[in-house]
């Protein structure tokens, strides 16, 4: 893609109220706008990163056998009263009155509405285990919505929902979750730890977190940098210096964390509840055992900034960048013009994502916003590479000058 062509455009300032790095740096780099307090529109840059985000993430649920669906966000009063959560959760759901109809709410979560859908399709224990997941749009009336895109009111959500005819067949699928979550947040270029922690308004059980260590993040974990073994601060059972309770040969360590993901064990709470029972073997009527799971695609673009970044802007991994190479032409002559067109031409041939800086800015301007915008690549075609190219990789402080078939050959791949 031309750069001129894009719709956004970089800018040097960023509102005062912004204090996290990723809301200065998306929205600087044009990737976000801010429509209002913990509510952001992803534009075309930050879209094509996000959709690469829900792309690894539904590939790892569907190898899973996770089945992609998709609910609705409008919630009658009446099945989440049921569970008890339309009281409990006052400080979290948007309601309104619908004035053709019942008191509605808008869904920050669907354990009640998948649970009523599944009495339509589960009876018995041939019908078990299932698992289905969406990636759909939540609204939460978050009160701390001051950390960019960690921390929304209206976000997408992907939730994963699984039901078990027991608890021993919910803890095995439980596991193969728990590592598809893991191999979801390393091919996002994060280092994503286990974190016990409590099961919320989910269940009374112990839930657990997915947590990247980050001074950008608002939990607190304890954790062994040897074993793994890692706890949230408000359940840990030692504290920091203390020796490690699973491994006892290191001391513990305290970090301030992001939350990107988190996986429930939810017994019957919802399927007793609502009357989702299936009939074993034997005759017997059982209620069925389930479990939930989600992702914040947002959140995990918003970590993503805020680890992979440098003075000078973002640094995207390559698995979620919007382009894989930015091409830049320094210089206006009709030499260096066609020689970059025609690289350009030959890269977007080969399949490489590639965005070109056509713009008419100075040398300067055009660096500082390859810098910015952090794709992997940078290309720099001008006066002083002659019949070769500068290459730089984003998170590199060097580059090199290679000739065109070097050039290809690195991309031949890509």
């Amino acid at each position: 893609m031309k750069q001129s062509q894009l719709f956004s455009k970089t800018s040097r300032q960023v509102s005062a109220d912004e204090v996290s790095i990723n809301a200065k740096l998306l929205t600087q780099a044009g990737f976000i706008d801010k429509q209002m307090a913990g509510v952001y529109s992803y534009l075309p840059l930050g879209y094509k990163v996000f959709k690469k985000i829900e792309q690894i993430i539904r590939e790892e649920m569907d190898v899973i056998g996770g089945e992609e669906m998709i609910m609705t966000a409008l919630q009658p009063k009446e099945l989440w009263e049921a569970t008890g959560r339309w009281e409990t959760t006052e400080n979290i759901m948007y309601k309104c009155e619908d004035k053709n109809g019942p008191t509605v709410g808008l869904a920050w979560t669907h354990e009640e509405a998948v649970t009523a859908i599944a009495k339509r399709f589960i009876s018995s224990y041939r019908d078990l285990p299932r698992s289905v997941y969406q990636l759909q749009t939540k609204f939460r009336n978050e009160p701390r919505a001051k950390s960019g895109i960690l921390r929304t009111r209206e976000f997408v959500m992907k939730d994963l929902y699984s039901f078990h005819a027991n608890e021993a067949d919910l803890d095995k699928y439980y596991e193969i979750v728990k590592q598809a979550y893991l191999k979801v947040f390393k091919r996002c270029g994060l280092k994503a730890l286990v974190v016990e922690a409590s099961g919320g308004a989910f269940t009374k059980k112990y839930s657990h977190e997915f947590q990247v260590i980050t001074e950008a993040g608002e939990d607190y974990i304890v954790y062994c940098p040897v074993c793994g073994y890692a706890q949230n601060r408000d359940v840990a059972q030692a504290k920091a210096g203390e020796s490690c309770p699973a491994c006892g040969q290191e001391k513990l360590q305290e970090a301030k964390c992001v939350e990107v993901g988190n996986i429930f064990k939810l017994g019957t709470k919802f399927s007793e509840s609502l009357k989702l029972y299936y009939t074993d073997e034997a005759g017997e009527p059982k209620p069925v055992v389930m479990a939930s799971y989600g992702i914040g695609p947002g959140r995990v673009m918003g970590t993503i900034v805020e680890v992979h970044n440098d003075a000078a802007g973002i640094i995207w991994p390559a698995a979620v960048a919007p382009f894989a190479v930015h091409l830049l032409s320094l210089g206006e002559s009709s030499e260096i013009v066609g020689q970059t067109v025609s690289l350009y031409n030959e890269l977007t041939q080969k399949g490489v994502e590639v965005l070109y800086d056509d713009r008419t800015e100075s040398a300067g301007v055009k660096l500082k916003d390859a810098d910015l915008l952090g794709m992997p690549w940078r290309i720099v075609v001008s006066e002083k590479t002659a019949n070769k190219y500068e290459l730089k990789a984003r998170a590199s402080r060097t580059a090199e000058l290679i000739s065109h078939s070097e050039l290809m050959n690195k991309f031949s791949v890509q």
